[in-house]
């Protein structure tokens, strides 16, 4: 029952956590230039938005890396 709960949060956190790094503007160019997330240099700032998102995919990040460990341990 338990285990079960953990791998369904592990499952949501990892799907938000896909999305949240996508969600991210490149900062090299590569894909997210090629389909219009480059905005050049002069509005390439850290803006409040910006470091929110950074926020809150380094939390689900860490959220992720618990659930990684707990169930590696009940699973190992």
């Amino acid at each position: 029952m338990l285990t079960a709960l953990i791998v369904a949060v592990h499952v949501a956190v990892s799907v938000t956590l896909v999305i949240l790094v996508l969600l991210h503007s490149g900062r090299g160019g590569g894909l997210s230039d090629m389909f219009g997330g480059g905005m050049g240099t002069a509005a390439a700032g850290s803006t409040v938005v910006e470091r929110n998102l950074d926020r809150i995919t380094v939390a689900t990040a860490i959220i992720f890396s618990f659930t990684t460990i707990i169930l590696a341990i009940r699973f190992g």
